[in-house]
This record gives C-alpha cells, sequence and structure tokens, in this order.
C-alpha cells in the first residue's frame, strides 16, 4: 500500500442563504468571497494560508448539533466575542474553561456551532 498524497482541506458550510452567511463567515475570518456559482460560494484567505470555506445551499434545515464544528483560535476573548456577536453570532455556552483553554460556544445566523477559543499554543 502506498501512502496518500497530502490533500488540499476546503471546509463545506451547508447553509439555507449563502449570502447571508457569506457576509457574516468573510467578516470574521477576514476572508474574501472570491467565487460564487449556485448552489457555492466560496471564501478565500487572502493571505493563502487557512483553507477555502465553502457555502453550499441545501434545501433541508439544520437539525441538531454540528457534528464537525469550526473554532476560531484568538489571542484573546474580548474584543473577538463582541466583534462576532456585532456581526450576528448568538453565544449558546460560555465562555467557559475547556482543559485550559477559555472557550466560548457560539452559532452563526443559521444556528451553525463554531467555537472561540483562546488557545496558549496558537
Amino acid at each position: 500500500m502506498t501512502e496518500a498524497a497530502p490533500k488540499e482541506i476546503v471546509v463545506v458550510l451547508d447553509c439555507d442563504d449563502r449570502k447571508t452567511l457569506a457576509e457574516f463567515w468573510s467578516r470574521a475570518l477576514g476572508y474574501r468571497i472570491t467565487r460564487t456559482t449556485p448552489p457555492y460560494t466560496a471564501l478565500t484567505d487572502p493571505a493563502g494560508r487557512h483553507p477555502e470555506l465553502l457555502l453550499q445551499e441545501v434545501p433541508e434545515p439544520k437539525r441538531g448539533k454540528n457534528r464537525m464544528h469550526i473554532d476560531l483560535r484568538v489571542p484573546a476573548m474580548e474584543p473577538e466575542l463582541s466583534w462576532l456577536t456585532a456581526l450576528g453570532a448568538r453565544v449558546l455556552r460560555g465562555p467557559f474553561d475547556d482543559a485550559g483553554c477559555p472557550t466560548t460556544v457560539l452559532a452563526d445566523p443559521e444556528g451553525n456551532e463554531f467555537c472561540l477559543i483562546v488557545f496558549g499554543g496558537a
């Protein structure tokens, strides 16, 4: 068996309204909206260091907790928490201590969970 070649990671987020989430996530991440071809809108890191976020419009509504989610590692909880809530995120839980890392669980405007984490190793 041969070793697999490295892969490029693209994070795909199902959504109901690509335009609303593209505005939220592009501002939250500092990404650019680079292409829109229904049912997709791609957001990319201008420096090319981080994975692309691909928003995929789907007909079915979100149900339950995300099995996979986005973590945003930041140097300090504030002002990031205030910035994200001003953009439309909702705090679901926290801040709390998660294995020594201050963490807040939020939801984007469509209810997709993500975490804001102050991580000493970032």
